[in-house]
């Protein structure tokens, strides 16, 4: 029960710093639909860099696949390095993605809010309209944005498999050994691009109409 109650306590505190940052920014004349399209900048930003990432861990792999000779420990070290980069670029994505998602229930829900305001019923309508193509956007966009989140997770998990392998076996039998892998891992990451790539249209979609 304490337990309970303390998060509920954090999670009031939460919302208030929310609804404290939204208020501060208003007041300088950066709205929630400004925060909203920066925060969509910033998630798809992430998401071209996260593609670029795991295309890098694959040229990594494939550096390990033609390996002709030298020290494996160099070459498990460095995608070892890409493995970890490649989870950071997924959690920063993850990041970008819930922030997206906490402004824009805030700016739908003062949009509601506000439409109840209105005397004029032309004005109640339209404003109602656009609410509604608005989150019908919003919600294809973010849909794009899971499934291309959703993605990365298989392909993360393919990485670590053959870093831990390579590191339990360095020798030349690991690197036939994921090389067999390597096939897979490739299509797998061709669809993840592909996910990305159409994400990143979705959201730029929603820029251009959120903006006008």
């Amino acid at each position: 029960m304490k337990r309970s109650f303390l998060f509920a306590l954090a999670l009031v505190g939460l919302v208030g710093c929310q609804s404290a940052y939204y208020g501060a920014m208003e007041k300088v004349g950066i709205h929630k639909r400004d925060i909203l399209v920066d925060r969509v900048e910033e998630t798809r930003d992430a998401q071209n860099e996260a593609q670029q990432q795991f295309n890098s861990a694959l040229e990594e792999l494939s550096a390990l696949i033609n390996f002709d000779g030298g020290e494996l420990e160099t070459i498990y070290n460095n995608l070892n390095d890409q493995y970890q980069s490649s989870t950071e670029a997924k959690a920063l994505v993850s990041k970008r993605i819930d922030s997206v998602e906490s402004v824009a229930q805030a700016l739908f829900d003062e949009w509601e809010d506000e439409i109840d305001q209105y005397t004029s019923a032309t004005f109640k309508r339209n404003s109602t309209k656009q609410l509604n193509d608005t989150k019908r956007l919003y919600a294809r966009m973010l849909r794009s944005m899971h499934q291309s989140e959703k993605k990365m997770d298989p392909v993360l998990a393919a990485l670590n498999d053959n870093v831990l392998y390579l590191k339990h076996n360095l020798n030349a039998n690991a690197v036939n050994a994921i090389e067999v892998e390597f096939k897979q891992l490739k299509q797998e990451i061709a669809v993840l691009i592909k996910e990305v790539n159409q994400s990143i249209a979705e959201s730029n979609k929603f820029i251009e109409t959120l903006s006008k």
